[in-house]
């Protein structure tokens, strides 16, 4: 699978395990930043990640951040992205097989790098469960349509 990932200064040191893990496990892996310690935002690293998703650069995307709860926030303001912060297996699940999440969000600060590996092959292999959760995947997909659409300046 490829997947782009990106993190701030404080999930660097994760996204670097994360990076080896996936890509001994046979992952093409797209490393979009940082690359230092330094104090960085984070939104346009998750508009970059997720723009590879939506663009067909990447199959899926994993943003890692302190607590993640503003990189769940930025990703989910990009176009067909369904981002989920997930702190354990069972959001995990229900991220993948009722949400179809496409981008995962880790909290570098909350998890430990063995739970983020558990937390990234869950996500990984768990399937999107269809039915009922279709019908509401594509509730959302209009939803954001429909948000845009009322926004859109008016001739």
């Amino acid at each position: 699978m490829r997947i782009a990932i990106a993190a701030d200064h404080n999930g660097l040191a994760l996204k670097t395990r994360l990076i080896e893990w996936l890509t001994a496990g046979g992952h093409t892996v797209d490393d979009r930043g940082s690359h230092t310690e330094d104090t960085v935002d984070y939104p346009p690293l998750c508009a970059d990640v997720c723009r590879q998703v939506t663009g067909g650069g990447a199959d899926r995307g994993i943003v890692l951040g302190g607590s993640g709860l503003g990189e769940t926030v930025a990703c989910n303001k990009v176009r067909g992205i369904r981002a989920g912060l997930c702190h354990d297996l069972w959001s995990t699940r229900i991220s993948r097989g009722n949400n179809d999440s496409n981008v995962l969000v880790l909290a570098a600060k909350v998890i430990t790098p063995d739970v983020a590996e558990e937390i990234v092959e869950t996500w990984l292999t768990t399937p999107f469960n269809g039915g009922v959760h279709a019908r509401r995947v594509a509730q959302i997909a209009e939803l954001e349509h429909s948000e845009r659409q009322e926004r859109s300046p008016r001739a």
